[in-house]
């Protein structure tokens, strides 16, 4: 009697999940063009949790791996930070060297979502979604570009999202600039699914996103810091003294929403997310006292409600922590981690400061360029999200 052949398939399929999870990331695309079972079955969220799970336990004790924009370039680092009494260290584990087929491409903004990076090119004519841990691309074409005067960079603000249909996620990316001074207003969104920029309907709102806000993206909406149009505060200085969140299934912003605080004259506030789980907003009083900087983290967090509880308050004297757009949480060791361009020494630093009595510590990351590039890190989670691509085809992919 023939006996029938066994093969990986025949074993229960938690079991050959929990097999194939075990494989490098770099094997995966193999693994998918095996069989369609397999191919189904790498693409599921619950394959990706646990894929992820066993790279996070495979990460040492008191170790984060950050994705850092410097000087037009990408780089993945290791920080690794066991505690206080312990010197922190860097060590940089990848570098995106090019994103195109020939040519060497200048990136000026970085935006990480759920293991997605969104890099925009130097003078805005490009963009790319980019997958570091599947290696995939996929670039987008601009209708329109715009460009500052003093230093040539694009214009324009972005961030990535997704509508949350029932059997898949469907990415968008948001783009806008609002210049009132030459009454340039517009906002537009491009949907992945059907390769098209569509203009949003937003008319003179109450409200302004400037420029150097970054947008926060968490569970499918992007969040922003802003302020009232016309109000004081921003006719003098544009403090965000609100926050508001875009919606990228109806495609509308929601209401405005306070902040835990009451910013200065010339404070700053910036935001960040905690584990893409959580916002983060911190509060530099450069307007009282240039060393203090307060952070809070939201305990609610939804389009039209949020809460917040105070996370930490530090004091850097005698360092002034510059904090222009970044900033990265550790949240069960208190530290918080931005870089710093340090035009005196001609060095990055990665800056990482406690409550710790008065915990700070400088770890040199590079030699700046004479580029405007601002410097941006964020936490990089691994994701086996696939990337859908145009019906024209896709380009070549690169990878760390």
């Amino acid at each position: 009697m023939k006996k029938k052949k066994m093969t990986i398939l025949s074993l229960p399929m938690d079991l050959v999940a929990d097999i194939v999870s075990r494989l490098p990331m770099k094997s995966m695309r193999a693994v998918r063009l095996t069989c369609r079972t397999l191919n189904t079955l790498s693409q599921s969220s619950s394959f990706t949790k646990l894929q992820i799970g066993k790279e996070a336990a495979a990460t040492s004790e008191g170790e984060t791996r950050m994705i850092m924009l410097m000087d037009c370039n990408l780089i993945l680092i290791r920080v690794v930070f066991k505690g206080f009494d312990i010197d922190p260290s860097t060590e940089q584990i990848g570098k995106l060297t090019c994103l195109n087929d020939s040519d060497q491409v200048a990136i000026s903004q970085v935006f990480h979502y759920e293991g997605l990076v969104l890099c925009i090119s130097k003078y805005g004519t490009s963009f790319v979604v980019w997958n570091p841990y599947l290696g995939q691309t996929r670039w987008i074409e601009p209708r329109c570009t715009y460009r500052n005067r003093l230093d040539e960079y694009d214009s324009f603000s972005y961030a990535l999202g997704y509508e949350n249909k029932e059997s898949c996620h469907s990415y968008k990316l948001l783009r806008f600039i609002d210049y009132a001074y030459k009454h340039l207003l517009r906002y537009e969104i491009y949907d992945f699914d059907s390769d098209l920029w569509t203009d949003l309907d937003v008319r003179a709102p109450h409200w302004r996103i400037l420029f150097h806000n970054r947008g926060v993206s968490l569970e499918g909406y992007t969040y922003f810091c802003d302020s009232e149009r016309y109000s004081r505060v921003e006719r003098n200085h544009g403090i965000n003294d609100h926050i508001i969140c875009f919606d990228y299934t109806s495609e509308r912003f929601g209401p405005l929403l306070h902040l835990p605080f009451s910013a200065g004259f010339a404070d700053y506030v910036t935001l960040s997310s905690v584990r893409e789980e959580k916002l983060a907003a911190l509060l530099s009083h450069k307007d009282v006292n240039p060393y203090e900087n307060d952070i809070w983290i939201t305990t609610t967090i939804e389009p039209q409600n949020v809460s917040w509880s105070k996370f930490l308050a530090v004091d850097t004297e005698p360092h002034v922590l510059s904090i222009k757009g970044s900033f990265f949480i550790d949240e069960e060791k208190k530290v918080v981690m931005c870089v710093n361009k340090k035009r005196h020494w001609n060095r990055h630093t990665l800056d990482i400061v406690g409550d710790a009595g008065g915990y700070f510590r400088e770890l040199d990351v590079g030699e700046p360029d004479c580029s405007n590039c601002r410097p941006h890190v964020c936490a990089y989670v691994p994701s086996s999200v696939q990337i859908k691509q145009p019906a024209r085809g896709q380009r070549k992919q690169e990878s760390f």
